[in-house]
């Protein structure tokens, strides 16, 4: 018995079979669940990558600056599963402006974006998904801890402030509806938006000898079972947390 049977959940942010969401995904399937995946961009792409999970999961086109693509959210998604039990976000970006150093001269505009993407984000796919989660559910954020200046974050470390904030207040909001809201938050990893933050170099060098635990870059898999147990029924009565799979970083001063 799967911990996840008969569960329904949709997975987004997946673009590369690196992505974390790919992992959730991935695990999610093999402890039962139907999964529903969004991508963004090269929706060809995350379909071919779809394809490499145990059972090739549907895709759909999720920009959430995109109002009617939230809107209709759920009636697309309402096509392949008759409900939800659990949503990962597994979404953020920042132009590159906003991150490697630049941070006092960071324009409003690329702030803004960094901020909708990565932090608004999370309360409109879970409003957006909510026609589907009649019976409650579980809405899992991925995180990067937001409690230190770490170098060369800058605005995005700002946008996971607002994204840990923004789980406290849903959790808060939809806890009438049995609905939980966690976040965990995972050490870096490499994949593709990891990739794409300037000087994330200094992040791979210190982390893995910082780490009590140790640390592997490459291993998306503990940041996944954590997703995955959040969205069971293991928690039942955890709500507006942030759960760190970082090798014990977080705990560790210097």
């Amino acid at each position: 018995m799967g911990l996840l049977d008969g569960k329904r959940i949709l997975v987004s942010g997946v673009l590369t079979d690196a992505s974390i969401g790919f992992a959730v995904a991935k695990l999610a399937q093999e402890e039962g669940a139907t999964v529903v995946l969004t991508g963004f961009g090269r929706l060809s792409l995350v379909e071919r990558i779809a394809k490499r999970l145990p059972e090739q999961a549907p895709v759909l086109e999720l920009d959430v600056q995109n109002t009617d693509h939230l809107d209709t959210l759920a009636a697309r998604v309402g096509e392949h599963v008759d409900g939800l039990d659990g949503v990962v976000h597994s979404i953020g970006f920042a132009p590159q402006s906003a991150m490697g150093g630049n941070f006092l001269n960071t324009s409003w505009e690329d702030v803004a974006t960094a901020l909708q993407v990565s932090t608004y984000s999370y309360k409109s796919l879970a409003v957006a998904c909510l026609p589907l989660m009649k019976e409650g559910g579980a809405v899992v954020g991925l995180d990067f801890d937001a409690s230190k200046a770490w170098p060369v974050y800058d605005w995005m470390g700002v946008a996971k402030a607002g994204l840990e904030s923004c789980n406290r207040y849903l959790a808060r909001d939809l806890g009438k509806q049995n609905i939980r809201v966690n976040l965990v938050a995972a050490g870096p990893l490499r994949t593709m938006a990891a990739k794409s933050i300037p000087g994330f170099r200094e992040f791979e060098d210190s982390w893995p000898e910082k780490a009590p635990l140790g640390w592997d870059l490459g291993d998306t898999g503990p940041t996944a079972r954590a997703c995955v147990a959040l969205l069971s029924d293991w928690f039942p009565a955890t709500t507006g947390e942030i759960v760190h799979v970082d090798g014990g970083v977080h705990a560790i001063g210097g």
